[in-house]
């Protein structure tokens, strides 16, 4: 299983402890970024994206080695510490550049094949808050099944970490890790992200165009009876389609 950890902060602390740890025990191939240190961009509110593609976006270049290795990967675990009861400002300016991949507008096609985790540390509160800013892009971008993982570490560092609290740490990586090997390799959509798509789709139908929109939907039929959880798709199909 291809594995790839986005961490919104640089240091190593308990955050990314537990991330690395479920990766792990899910077993594969991990890439793993830190950021601010590998993509430090906030989004311009350009448009550029939205306009044409992401390849307009004034920071595409730096943005690809991410973007590359979430497409590619079977698990994508996004990790935050809390700042102010949220996920971090670099998770959020990193996330904020996919806007255009929601469901909404212009999906892929790999994200409904993946699986997520959003893991989130404190040392007190606020962790579903945190999970919730990370679980939202998932769950826009498609991916069918998403896991979150919040703790009340009561420490500064993993090594601070009670042994009641670290006992509890290890028994959920272990049932998470479990889930998600049992539901690897499958596709499909949530609910929510059902109702997203339809909707989306009647909009299309009844309102006026908007481009690039419109035609990236009806290009795969998604405008008819089309569903794009429903095909099992290959990547040298995946391939064609982007370059059209």
């Amino acid at each position: 299983m291809n594995i790839v950890i986005i961490n919104g902060q640089n240091h190593k602390g308990s955050t990314r402890m537990i991330a690395r740890e479920l990766a792990e025990k899910v077993g594969g191939k991990i890439t793993e970024f830190f950021l601010p240190r590998d993509f430090d961009e906030p989004c311009l509110g350009c448009w550029s994206c939205f306009k044409t593609d992401m390849t307009r976006c004034p920071h595409y270049e730096k943005l690809c080695p991410l973007t590359e290795a979430m497409d590619k990967a079977d698990l994508i675990i996004l990790a935050s510490p809390v700042y102010v009861f949220h996920a971090t400002g670099q998770m959020m300016s990193f996330l904020d550049h996919y806007g255009t991949r929601w469901m909404v507008h212009r999906p892929k096609e790999q994200m409904f094949r993946k699986q997520g985790v959003c893991v989130a540390t404190a040392a007190g509160g606020g962790m579903k808050g945190t999970n919730r800013d990370m679980y939202d892009s998932l769950l826009f971008w498609g991916v069918p099944k998403i896991y979150q993982l919040g703790f009340g570490v009561r420490a500064a560092s993993p090594d601070e970490i009670p042994a009641k609290i670290l006992r509890r740490i290890h028994r959920e990586t272990d049932v998470t890790a479990e889930k998600i090997r049992r539901n690897a390799g499958r596709s499909g959509v949530s609910v929510q992200g059902r109702f997203w798509f339809y909707a989306t789709r009647f909009a299309h139908k009844h309102f006026k165009r908007f481009e690039p929109d419109y035609s990236y939907w009806e290009q795969r039929g998604w405008h008819g009876k089309q569903r794009p959880w429903k095909i099992a798709i290959k990547s040298g199909n995946l391939e064609q389609q982007e370059n059209k």
